[in-house]
């Protein structure tokens, strides 16, 4: 479990978070939601490591990072998987190199067991046999699979996903959630997901974060937001007519 308490970031005069709280569940998908610029991205960003909070505590199954050292922090960042919003594959690399770079950075593993670790993940994202591909020779589906093998390689307890459907048409979008939610629950993971894709909250949200002007909102579960009847959720929510129709009419 992740849990982050109070936490508040400053880019200059600028408060981003203005105090945020919230916890995200091991084997379970954890999706933060809201607006451009309610502080998402920050949000997640703090909790990798990537932005310092200026003030507030996060916590990995009670280890709190943010009073570690940088030795101490290297240890839980080897826990974390990262799937990053364009990917962010190296485009000079093979699909192999690409999601070996964890293993050649943090393990001393052989040639022979970072071969069958690599093999087994791209099997694992039904990308078997592209090992000598290139990013630029891939669709971008495929990209996204490639970063989920690169983001697994290490055998993770945290997950951590950029808007992992950004760029997808619907169809592909569709299974990269079911990939992400499939892979959380057989290896237990803490999945957090950032994302403004109101199909992923209703297929994958086991619970939901709904950020508002650097507040935390609301928090629960996917079932409970079809029961939101007004306010900042619902207008974000049910922003067309055809999803305020949708939640007349289905069940979650």
């Amino acid at each position: 479990m992740i849990e982050i308490r109070d936490i508040k970031k400053n880019f200059g005069t600028q408060q981003v978070l203005k105090g945020i709280s919230a916890t995200f569940e091991n084997g379970k998908c954890n999706l933060i939601i809201g607006k451009s610029g309610s502080g998402k991205t920050v949000t997640l960003k703090c909790m990798v490591g990537l932005f310092e909070p200026d003030e507030g505590s996060i916590f990995y199954d009670g280890r709190n990072i943010t009073e570690m050292n940088f030795h101490n922090r290297k240890t839980i960042r080897r826990e974390i998987g990262m799937l990053f919003q364009g990917t962010a594959l190296f485009d000079s690399l093979t699909v192999e190199e690409n999601v070996r770079f964890p293993l050649d950075m943090f393990t001393d593993q052989t040639e022979e067991e970072k071969r069958e670790r690599v093999n087994f993940c791209l099997g694992r994202v039904n990308l078997p046999n592209t090992n000598l591909k290139f990013p630029g020779e891939l669709s971008g589906g495929m990209k996204k699979r490639v970063g989920i093998a690169r983001a697994i390689v290490m055998n993770p307890k945290y997950l951590f996903c950029d808007e992992p459907n950004s760029g997808l048409d619907p169809k592909t979008a569709i299974v990269i959630d079911d990939l992400i939610r499939e892979i959380t629950i057989e290896y237990n993971i803490t999945t957090v997901v950032n994302t403004h894709d109101m199909n992923s909250v209703m297929g994958i949200g086991d619970k939901v974060v709904f950020l508002h002007e650097g507040y935390k909102y609301w928090e629960g579960t996917k079932q409970q937001i079809m029961e939101i009847t007004d306010g900042e959720l619902f207008d974000f929510i049910f922003a067309s007519d055809f999803l305020k129709d949708l939640r007349r009419h289905a069940k979650f």
